[in-house]
């Protein structure tokens, strides 16, 4: 089959697309002003330009204006990735719920795969220091949510598949304003009980995982994000999943 050939603009924004993807450049590093980028690729400025909008669009880099200005590296991260997956989750009327579903059968494997791992213990001191930080913050409804998506999040990476952990940081970062707002409107008392409960059910985790108990640990996890689909999510389950902002 042929392969239709790159414009310049694609051609300059894959090349400065490696070098970020690579590590060969970090976080809030130059790539230089437009004027030195023209002369580095020999190219017309409106072909940089549309090279730079495509980095822009991916959220890859930021383009400063005025005199001290310049491309400023951004690096990858759940945030970007999640806006792009509900443009599209949106697109299609996927709802919340399903996202939710998609959750429940990511954190429950980790579960298993985690209790049935050599470096369990260690594992578990790791998860135990979140449910903990979740402990001291059970009034605040922000700062809880924030331990116990770290939770969640820390549960899958800990079990080994990086493409999981990116997936299940992804999903979380779309369900975590709609869990959010219910837990402000369901009042102040219910959704401390909630949290308490997402407390007590971590420490039983822990404990499964402690002893070996893959199966143990996965069944009990799969019923505790069926409860949590239920309590945090409520009538939203069925909305339609909205866009992200910019990250």
């Amino acid at each position: 089959m042929r392969t239709r050939s790159r414009e310049k603009p694609e051609i300059i924004a894959d090349e400065l697309r490696a070098l970020i993807v690579s590590g060969e450049v970090a976080e809030g590093d130059s790539l230089g002003r437009e004027p030195d980028l023209v002369e580095r690729f020999g190219v017309s400025r409106p072909s940089l330009r549309e090279a730079l909008r495509i980095l822009e669009a991916e959220g890859l880099i930021t383009v400063v204006r005025g005199v001290l200005g310049g491309v400023v590296v951004r690096a990858p991260d759940a945030r970007g990735t999640a806006r792009t997956a509900s443009i599209l989750l949106a697109s299609r009327n996927v709802m919340l719920g399903d996202v939710h579903e998609a959750r429940s059968v990511l954190e429950p494997a980790a579960a298993r795969i985690l209790a049935t791992s050599p470096g369990r213990k260690g594992a578990v001191a790791d998860l135990r220091g979140l449910v903990e930080r979740q402990a001291t913050a059970v009034d605040d409804p922000v700062a809880f949510g924030e331990a116990n998506a770290a939770f969640d999040e820390r549960l899958v990476v800990l079990a080994g598949n990086q493409t999981l952990a990116i997936v299940a940081e992804m999903l979380n970062e779309i369900t975590a304003c709609a869990v959010t707002e219910v837990s402000r409107s369901i009042g102040p008392r219910d959704a401390a009980a909630i949290r308490k409960r997402s407390i007590r059910a971590q420490e039983r985790l822990l404990e499964l995982i402690a002893v070996g108990a893959g199966i143990e640990a996965e069944e009990h996890w799969r019923t505790h994000m069926g409860a949590v689909g239920k309590a945090m999510l409520g009538p939203r389950a069925t909305s339609v999943v909205e866009l992200l902002d910019d990250p």
